[in-house]
């Protein structure tokens, strides 16, 4: 009997895997030495990067802004002329008299006294027990600054700037520091301060989301272990692959950052956090892969020890993992065209860390498989027998006997959700409206109540010499007036020279909030239409501050999505045609991923949109879906096609093959589904609106993945396609002996692809003729 498939030999598929093989047999033969290795490497690899994580990425978004945008011209300017760090980061602090009388003239000498002696005085960085021993010190001498006294004179405000990555845990505990320093100088003088913006906002956040992120990241992992106990029953299986993805994540994450440092090329600030969800989802997917498959080999070879198990296993397993690692790592790094350095970054990035968590997948789990053997499934006596058919199995049946329905109903329930991109609009703010109750956002409210909402994060204008010369700021006046009469400008502060004389800058406080839509269309529109009618002629002029940086890098976005999108599209369909070594079945599969990446973004407009009131989806959110939903949604589809083939590959009808692989493959899917979506729907319980949108919209679009797409619309076309879904190299029968019934069932219960009857049968499970 022999099972081959049209112009493909065994020699070719021994071939196309001997690299995959090599390594799995390895770390199977070798178990001990890979663990070993893994375990001095990789923990050192993932501490070393963790110690120089902060020194590799970049705070800010404006420094990954092309060149020709106005507001990364601007931010050149306020280097190169003022002095500004691309690091800093300014903050306003708010004094006023502590029994809340008015400020006399005597109260505004001693504030700007005790401001004086901050600007002298050196903060230092606290060191702490949780300190890392390689942690940059932050310790500086802050500047500070009298900047203006409210119009009712009940307060006084101070800028201040301190240098350093905000996102340090250092940092933040400088900031903290410097406010008790000054909270207490000026308490001295009877005066009572608030700080905002900038560092204070991102610290009073994180410190009043503290214990909601343990609470809810505690609850999250006892979900993930508990669920994983319920399908092993087994402590073991329920804890191994969060520890050894953990190992292999960090490890990953180091290898970046220590790239990011030999190339001088920094990362944006959330890279390692997206690195790490990303790894936690495609980690968890193959090791409970591996480990589903590993138990129905040990199941049905009960004499095979456990390593020669686990070596058969994570070689046959090893290509799936590997298609779809390749797929995903081709989606990220299609991100290396865009022109928005932060996606330009990020792209490449997270490909090295999946192509990392790729080799952990095919060297360390196999490894540790090969040591557990079956104690993996302890205490569970599971092994034991044949398991009864299941919900899986049921499930496999269904959508075999009736592939056009499943086909149908999975269509309308994805064309139903993807309506809602019909009414969807764009929303370019940052998210803003998290929690207002933290010291920060009062102080906000407080300083707004006087003074334009824009006082403490002001659009800047920058204007220099057409020759590089030097420029009089008394020159400006028109262009100041002109831009006092633009509504939604609150106040212009006077034109302020450079030290070198050759640029000015004049400070907008706007009545909008600086990181809203209001604010970005404003800049955008009639503050950048002033300023190129009324500079004065032989001068360059550009707009810069929050709201003009994030008006260009939604532009930036917006023309990076469309040009990404359509290659990585085109790439992942190339990649899939190698792989699965097919012209239809890569069809399907964009397809299928095509219809659910359309039904989560429209699901997610019709929530914001219609139930949550908001001006639009986050514009962030397609490309975050594209990252997630298409990427892993690949992924789990690439899982089941590639047991769907080995199926079909055995004798029997495409049909039954389709209720076997459904079978075998869902539990695995549906598992890794359920992980996934629960840590990142714990993101929809964030204050911030555009975490908790891309917390739900990821959540459902990776539910729709596994449970519509992977579990019932793929296997149905495949049923209904049978094996002319691998056309042109399509599997053909030589001379077998025939195969089951019409959903695979058999009375040998040890081998699925046993069989019992004599004959075989067509794409349709129609009996034909042997011989």
């Amino acid at each position: 009997m022999s099972w081959t498939t049209s112009g493909e030999t065994p020699a070719d598929r021994v071939t196309e895997d001997l690299v995959i093989r090599a390594l799995t047999g390895f770390a199977t033969r070798s178990p001990w030495k890979v663990i070993a290795l893994w375990a001095v490497l990789g923990i050192a690899t993932a501490v070393l990067g963790q110690a120089f994580l902060f020194r590799a990425t970049q705070p800010s978004a404006g420094e990954f802004l092309p060149a020709t945008y106005d507001s990364a011209a601007a931010l050149k300017v306020a280097e190169e002329h003022f002095g500004v760090k691309p690091d800093a980061n300014p903050l306003t602090v708010l004094v006023a008299r502590a029994d809340g009388a008015k400020l006399s003239d005597a109260d505004e000498r001693r504030i700007d006294d005790e401001a004086a002696k901050l600007a002298r005085r050196e903060v230092a960085m606290p060191k702490t027990k949780q300190t890392p021993p390689l942690a940059q010190d932050h310790s500086q001498v802050p500047r500070v600054s009298p900047a203006m006294t409210a119009p009712d004179r009940s307060f006084r405000l101070l800028s201040v700037e301190l240098t350093g990555n905000p996102m340090d845990p250092g940092m933040q505990d400088l900031y903290r520091a410097f406010r008790d320093q000054a909270r207490a100088g000026f308490a001295e003088a009877g005066l009572r301060t608030g700080f905002t913006a900038g560092i204070a906002d991102s610290v009073d956040s994180a410190d009043a989301e503290k214990t909601r992120s343990t609470v809810v990241g505690i609850a999250m992992l006892v979900v993930i272990v508990l669920l994983h106990v319920l399908v092993f029953r087994s402590l073991l299986a329920a804890l191994l692959p969060l520890l050894v993805v953990s190992v292999i994540g960090g490890a990953a994450a180091g290898v970046v950052v220590g790239a990011s440092l030999l190339t001088g090329v920094q990362l944006d600030a959330s890279t390692p956090q997206l690195i790490n969800v990303v790894l936690i989802g495609i980690g968890i997917d193959y090791f409970l892969f591996l480990l589903f498959r590993f138990r129905e080999q040990l199941r049905e070879r009960p004499e095979q020890t456990g390593r020669d198990a686990a070596a058969e296993v994570a070689g046959r397993v090893g290509t799936a993992v590997t298609s779809a690692a390749l797929t995903i790592i081709a989606a990220f790094s299609t991100l290396g065209v865009a022109s928005f350095g932060q996606f330009r970054v990020l792209g490449p990035a997270i490909a090295v860390s999946v192509l990392v968590m790729l080799l952990g997948s095919l060297t360390l789990m196999p490894a540790l498989l090969a040591v557990t053997g079956r104690k993996m499934f302890w205490p569970s006596r599971g092994l034991r027998r044949e398991p009864s058919e299941g919900m899986a199995g049921r499930m496999g049946r269904r959508v075999a006997k009736r592939p056009v329905t499943m086909v149908l109903a999975s269509l309308a329930l994805l064309g139903a959700l993807a309506a809602g991109l019909t009414g969807m609009h764009m929303d370019y703010g940052t998210g803003g409206g998290g929690d207002t109750n933290t010291a920060a956002a009062r102080t906000a409210a407080e300083i707004s109540r006087a003074l334009p909402a824009g006082v403490s994060d002001p659009t800047t204008v920058f204007v220099t010499a057409s020759d590089g010369g030097r420029i009089d700021p008394q020159a400006l006046g028109g262009l100041s007036k002109a831009l006092a009469a633009v509504d939604g400008v609150g106040q212009v502060a006077p034109p302020v020279p450079s030290e070198d004389g050759k640029a000015v800058r004049i400070d907008l406080f706007l009545t909008a909030e600086p990181q809203g839509q209001q604010a970005r269309d404003l800049v955008s529109g009639p503050v950048r239409d002033t300023v190129t009618a009324h500079r004065p002629e032989g001068t360059e002029a550009h707009v810069g501050g929050t709201a003009a940086l994030f008006a260009d890098i939604s532009a930036a976005v917006s023309g990076d999505l469309k040009l990404v999108f359509p290659v990585a599209a085109g790439l992942i369909a190339l990649i899939l045609v190698l792989l699965l070594r097919s012209l239809l079945a890569p069809l399907v599969l964009m397809v299928s991923v095509g219809l659910g990446f359309a039904a989560t973004l429209g699901a997610s407009a019709l929530v914001s949109q219609n139930f949550l009131d908001r001006p639009g989806v986050n514009f962030m959110l397609p490309l975050v879906l594209f990252l997630f939903v298409v990427a892993l949604g690949t992924d789990y589809n690439i899982l089941i096609s590639d047991r769907i083939r080995e199926e079909m590959e055995k004798p029997g009808p495409a049909r039954a093959a389709v209720a076997r692989a459904v079978r075998h493959t869902a539990p695995a899917i549906a598992t890794a589904g359920l992980v996934l979506a629960a840590s990142f729907g714990s993101l929809a319980v964030n204050p911030n609106p555009g975490t908790q949108e891309i917390g739900f919209a990821t959540a459902l679009g990776i539910m729709l993945s596994a449970f519509v797409l992977s579990i019932v619309l793929v296997p149905a076309l495949a049923a209904l396609l049978g094996r002319s879904i691998w056309w042109p190299v399509r599997p053909r029968r030589t001379d077998h002996r025939g195969g089951g019934d019409e959903y695979g069932h058999n009375g040998h219960t040890g081998h699925p692809g046993h069989v019992g009857h004599t004959g075989s049968a067509d794409d349709n499970g129609r009996p034909v003729p042997v011989g």
